[in-house]
């Protein structure tokens, strides 16, 4: 199954870019700004997201990709390019 939509995903395919790509998409969402404005190398605390739409950022991406990160994900992988790396590792485990 091919990626459909945002909310679809085939496993299989689940690339850096991919996981990149949705959370560029998401951050820019939220923030309310174009996706070119946001920066996979900065650091998640910069983008001015509160501690509640990070939380619902973090189960969006949890429900999407299908497993579950640890609660300090964010915090050892602090940007969308070092998250989406570490997202593709921990799911080739």
């Amino acid at each position: 199954m091919p990626e459909n939509s945002i909310g679809e995903r085939n496993a299989a395919a689940l690339t850096d870019q991919a996981v990149q790509e949705w959370l560029v998409e998401k951050v820019a969402h939220k923030l309310g700004v174009p996706q070119s404005e946001v920066n996979p190398d900065q650091y998640f605390d910069e983008f001015d997201l509160d501690s509640t739409e990070a939380l619902v950022l973090s189960g969006e991406l949890e429900n999407w990709l299908g497993f579950e990160l640890e609660t300090t994900a964010l915090w050892y992988h602090p940007t969308i390019n070092e998250l989406s790396r570490y997202i593709v590792q921990k799911q080739g485990e």
